[in-house]
Parts: structure tokens; sequence; C-alpha cells
């Protein structure tokens, strides 16, 4: 393929088509590419990946109005222009070039992801006709203030605002009342406002590095019954350690608190039990009970060689019939533990194989899925950069977010919590079609989602 511009001939011959026509997706990324006119020929393009690229303008596009995919993520934009035609868009991923203005979006009203990240964007343009939109990325933007761009937007469940100027929230985020995880780290923010009760659904909320200092100043946290992980590392209040007991009382649903596990007390203290979640616990006191059989038998064998000892030194004949009875017992225990070994190893009568089958019986998801899943985290969204195209198909759902997960670098993973599933009628969700860029993935200790 030529450097700079893209052929149609080239495009067919790659695809193994002779129609332009029949074309429905295209991976392009990595192709030093600054012209793609010969694209107006693909008008049934509904994927299209033109990541890191050289592209200057997006014009050329315009034809492809079926368009429902569309990285350009790491190319040489500094507007959107030509975007607005392409009505049918779902997700667009326009991160890491230099775009100072988001306003061409505001007509693409079937948008359910918008990721804007590492731009030169000063404000956020009003999204209120956008009425499916769930994932807004604008990290690392110079952008001082959310104003009133977000108030009829109830459909956002994810946002990140990370690494902006911001120095308050005030009331901007209280009509998104989906609202599950809020990114809003390494900013200049002093104080939540009380507007923040009303995002009731939050459960996870990353306030690292900003500036709040007082209980006061966080008190609005009560309100959020559902809080499941909360980052405040990079705080004056997190160097205060009655502060942070004080806020980890105040939210008897906490998981996670500044990347570690929260650990609470409970009515098995005085066997050194301590309860991280329910999991851990249960596991703690099978513990605890395995040790105390343990012992119980250690004694019983104690007992039971005094008693063989006492036998030898009586009478001979008794202690003959006491040590062959005691051989028939070992070799009778000898005779039954390979059964109980390998019953325990199959998980007691039933079979291995029988519950392997079992577990592959899920039902399988999409990435899209993931996408739709308002409780999904951002980890669970997007694959981290290098990603091989032979992942990213569907799989059990469980299969879906443990891929994505195992693929980031960072080391404080979010929580996850069971999703309540919708069906959906739309196409399976391709995140290479989101370009390759990370996006943030942990909620402890300095965010760092998309470097």
């Amino acid at each position: 393929m030529l450097m700079g511009a893209l052929r149609t001939d080239q495009v067919l011959k790659d695809s193994k088509a002779s129609d332009a026509a029949s074309v429905s997706s295209l991976k392009l990324n990595h192709k030093a590419l600054s012209n793609v006119s010969c694209l107006r020929d693909f008008r049934n393009l509904q994927r299209l990946d033109l990541g890191f690229n050289s592209l200057t303008s997006l014009e050329d596009l315009k034809p492809c109005v079926n368009l429902k995919w569309l990285s350009v993520v790491q190319n040489k934009l500094k507007t959107l222009k030509g975007v607005e035609a392409l009505f049918n868009l779902t997700v667009l991923n326009a991160g890491k070039n230099k775009l100072t203005s988001m306003d061409e979006v505001q007509s693409l009203v079937g948008l359910r992801a918008l990721i804007l990240n590492d731009n030169e964007i000063t404000s956020i343009c009003k999204l209120d006709q956008i009425k499916e939109l769930n994932t807004l990325v604008l990290s690392r933007n110079p952008i001082t203030n959310i104003g009133n761009s977000l108030l009829k937007v109830k459909s956002l469940t994810k946002v990140s605002l990370s690494n902006c100027q911001l120095e308050a929230i005030d009331s901007s985020l209280k009509s998104c009342v989906e609202l599950k995880e809020l990114r809003l780290a390494h900013n200049n923010i002093k104080t939540l406002p009380a507007e923040l009760a009303k995002n009731m659904k939050l459960q996870n909320l990353d306030l690292g590095n900003n500036l709040i200092t007082r209980w006061s100043d966080v008190k609005v946290l009560k309100s959020l019954v559902n809080l499941r992980n909360l980052n405040l590392q990079g705080n004056p209040i997190a160097e205060n350690e009655k502060l942070a007991k004080k806020i980890r009382k105040a939210l008897p649903n906490l998981q996670i608190f500044n990347a570690k596990p929260v650990n609470r007390g409970s009515k098995n203290e005085e066997r050194n039990i301590e309860a991280v979640d329910d999991f851990s616990f249960n596991q703690d006191v099978k513990e605890v009970k395995q040790k105390d059989s343990v012992q119980g038998k250690a004694k019983l064998k104690e007992q039971s060689l005094a008693k063989e000892k006492k036998s030898k030194s009586g009478d001979g004949a008794e202690g003959y019939i006491l040590e062959k009875d005691r051989k028939r017992k070992r070799q009778k225990s000898q005779d039954d533990l390979p059964k109980k070994d390998s019953q325990a190893a199959g998980g007691g009568d039933e079979p291995v194989e029988k519950k392997e089958k079992r577990k592959s019986k899920g039902k399988v998801y999409s990435e899209i899925d993931v996408i739709d899943d308002p409780e999904a985290a951002f980890s669970e969204l997007f694959q981290a950069e290098g990603g091989d195209d032979d992942d990213d198909r569907g799989g059990t759902k469980e299969e879906v977010i443990n891929k994505n997960v195992k693929k980031s670098s960072f080391a404080g993973e979010s929580v996850s919590f069971p999703p309540k599933k919708k069906k959906s009628k739309k196409m399976s969700f391709d995140p290479s079609v989101l370009g390759s860029s990370t996006i943030e993935v942990g909620m402890g200790g300095p965010s760092s989602w998309d470097d």
C-alpha cells in the first residue's frame, strides 16, 4: 500500500473482495495514512479502524453513512468536521489527537460510547440529544468546568474527567442518576457538592490526587450506600488516619478503600479472623474449622499412642490382640484413601468431565454486551494496548471480562458486580475498532488510565 494515500484496489485485495459495496469492516491502523478519499466507494462500511495514522480531516468519510463504529485514535485531527454526517455512529474513539472542540458530536444521537481523551478540548458541548450515551471519556483535556453540558444526560453510567483542570463539579452531575463509575482523579477539586447524593447508584468513585482536606468536604459520601470502591489517595484527607477511619465507618458497604480491601471486625475476632468480604471471610472460617479438626486428630493420636504403650507393657496376649486390631484398622484406612482422594479431585461423585461440560454451558456474551452493562467497570470495556484480534471474539461473560482485565497493566483493578442483563439487538462489539489506546483501568494510587 502506498504511504499516505489509500487505494481502492489494494483495500479490495487485502479484504479478498471484488466489490467495495460488499465490504462492511476494515482495519487500517498503523499505515501512515493521510488520505483516505477512496473510502467514499465503501458505502456499506459499518466498522472502521483508522487509528495510528496521519489523518488531518474526516471529510472523506461523509459518504460512509452506515458506519456504526469508528476509531481515529492517535492521528493529527484538529477538528471532527465531517463526523456529523455519520448519524448511525454508536461508538466513536477520537482520543489522542489535537482536537480543540467536540461540537460536531451533538448531532450523533445514537452514540453510546464517546472517547475523546488526550486532546485540547477546553469545554464540553451540550449532549442533551444523545439519549443513549452511557460512556464518556474526556480524560487529559484542559477542561476547567462541566457546566450544564450533562444536565439532561440521564443515561450516563461511566464518566471519566481525570487529569483535567476541574476545580469543582457543583450540580453538574445531578441528572446522571444512572451513574455507576466516576473518575475525577488528578484535578483541583476541594469539596464534593451535596447534589452528589442524587447519584445513588455510584459504585466506583476515583478522587485521587485532588485537594480534599476535611470530613465536611466529603460527608455527602454517607448518602452513597452502593459505593464499593473509593479512592482518595493523594489528597490531604488521606494522610489523616482518624478521618480515614471515619470515612470507612460511614460507608459500611465499602469493599475497596484507597486501593486496599476494607477489613471489618466480626464475631470471630477471638480466632484472629479479619473479614475482607463475605467470600474471604467464609474461607477464613473454613480454615479455622480445619485447624480445630487437625488439633483434635493430633490429640486423639496422642491418646492412642499412650494406650498402645500401656497395652505393650501389659499382658502379652492382650497386647498381641490390640496390635493386630490396630494393623487391621490401619490397612482399611489406607485402602479407602485412594477412593476418597479421587472423589476430592473430581468434586465428590460428579465426574470432572461432567462438571467442565456443565460450566461451559454459559450464555455467550459479546463485547457490546459488556458496554451495555451499566455495572461493568471501564476496565471491562476496552482492551489494553497491543491486543490481538483473535482474542476479541465473544465468550462467556467471565471470559470477556477476564480477558480485558488481564491485558491491562494497572495493578489496582476496579471492583465489578453481577450485572442485570438486558437483551441487546445491537451488533456485537469489537473493541479493536476503538483503537489501542489504554483506557483507565484502576482505582488505586495515581490514575494512569490513558498513559
